[in-house]
């Protein structure tokens, strides 16, 4: 990682232009090319450097539902349901904890009907129950990494 590089994750981390070429004025911004920082961006991509660049949405605020999901896993069967759970497109941000609810991920869905038929899917398929723990209250927290 250079000092561009560096500049492109610092910059970046707090908001990106909304406009009709985003990439070009962020570039304006990073004194570089629109093809540089999309060259970067998407190396860094394929590097590893970055999992993930993209927006986050609010997926409530958009007619959707969002929930954190929990289940208990035995360990000779992990790395299978793991597999069957990350198999459904509605599921992110899948964590293995040190605890008797061993498996934790994120479940986004377009309409709160479709996480309740996500969820049924997925007890189905791994035939381990889900426990559906959505928030009850929200707090923002900002979030910021320097590299």
């Amino acid at each position: 990682m250079d000092e561009l590089d560096r500049r492109i994750i610092n910059n970046l981390q707090g908001g990106f232009p909304v406009c009709e070429r985003p990439f070009r004025e962020a570039a304006q911004r990073l004194d570089t090319t629109e093809s540089e920082l999309i060259t970067r961006i998407r190396c860094m991509l394929d590097d590893g450097l970055l999992t993930r660049f993209g927006p986050l949405y609010h997926a409530e605020n958009m007619g959707g539902a969002l929930s954190l999901c929990a289940m208990k896993v035995p360990a000779e069967r992990f790395d299978k349901v793991t597999e069957q759970v990350n198999s459904f497109p509605e599921v992110a941000h899948n964590y293995q904890r040190d605890h008797e609810m061993n498996m934790w991920f994120v479940l986004a869905t377009e309409t709160p009907e479709q996480l309740d038929e996500c969820l049924r899917e997925i007890e189905k398929t791994t035939g381990i129950p889900v426990f559906n723990l959505p928030k009850k209250e929200e707090f923002y927290v900002g979030l910021f990494f320097k590299v």
